[in-house]
């Protein structure tokens, strides 16, 4: 039963837009062509089973890892805020 101007699945289309959006950023920094034999942050070797698991893969894994640490902190918006977030 809807109340107000919002339809029956709102809610549920809301977070379903939510987790679409979501993969499709994640889907496209995906990296994409042959994987390099060497890091292109530090010039270590990348394991041929790294480069067998990630097409594409870019990075050793410890800078992967700093990269994606970096990444955490820009993690996008909570559209599922309380409504006094959304009022300010």
């Amino acid at each position: 039963m809807a109340t107000g101007w919002a339809g029956d699945g709102a809610v549920q289309d809301q977070i379903d837009a939510t987790v679409t959006d979501g993969i499709a950023r994640i889907r496209s920094r995906l990296p994409t062509g042959p994987g390099l034999e060497r890091c292109e942050t530090c010039d270590a070797q990348i394991p041929k089973a790294r480069r067998a698991a990630v097409p594409g893969v870019r990075l050793c894994v410890v800078c992967q890892e700093a990269h994606d640490d970096g990444d955490a902190a820009h993690a996008g918006y909570n559209r599922r805020g309380s409504k006094d977030s959304q009022l300010r």
